[in-house]
């Protein structure tokens, strides 16, 4: 079985902002696959699922982002899950928008989810998919700047970026990391030669 946590705030206000950007792509990958979360046993939220004979779980906290460890914490004691079944999705104001990164471990990069679950956990050897909301605010604004909701041209902008993440959950469903590492490596090769073509046809 693997698990995969979509990291966010749980208040309505805040579903559309940069911070929820792990909720949205799981009510994606949720309304692509006809599934709804149930309250689970502790601060969260989930669903049980099987992807081609894949079991699975899908899970929002319901905790505050810097209480996200509380919650995957709490999903590990109730369900026979390793570390090295979870992948944690969450926003990352280092990478430009709709830029998708794959890690299978490592620090926190600054994201108090991340902290949160690494501390938790008392390890950061468990996959994620960071996905870049950009870092377009002045000095001591980022609170502001990932608590506010992307505007229509940015969401029509990152929407391929979202689309290929469901995708990449569905990979690391099947074959794990290296299977979302592949998918990644091939939509990157494929970017890359779209803009070759445009480039020479200019």
């Amino acid at each position: 079985m693997r698990a995969i946590f979509g990291l966010g705030n749980p208040e309505k206000r805040y579903y559309d902002t940069r911070h929820n950007i792990g909720f949205k792509i799981l009510d994606l990958f949720l309304e692509k696959n006809r599934l709804s979360l149930s309250p689970g046993k502790g601060n969260y939220y989930f669903v049980k699922g099987e992807f081609s004979d894949s079991p699975f779980l899908i899970v929002k906290p319901v905790t505050y982002m810097n209480l996200s460890g509380k919650a995957v914490k709490e999903v590990l004691d109730n369900y026979p899950l390793e570390v090295s079944d979870l992948l944690i999705i969450s926003d990352d104001i280092n990478l430009d928008s709709g830029k998708i990164r794959i890690r299978q471990s490592g620090g926190d990069g600054g994201h108090n989810g991340i902290k949160s679950i690494i501390h938790s956990l008392e390890t950061d050897q468990f996959s994620r998919l960071r996905f870049g909301v950009g870092k377009e605010f002045d000095n001591g604004l980022q609170a502001d700047y990932v608590l506010s909701k992307f505007d229509d041209e940015t969401l029509a902008s990152i929407k391929p970026s979202l689309e290929l993440s469901v995708l990449l959950i569905e990979e690391f469903l099947l074959g794990g990391t290296q299977s979302m590492l592949n998918l990644l490596s091939k939509s990157s090769q494929k970017d890359n030669s779209k803009t070759n073509s445009q480039n020479e046809d200019n």
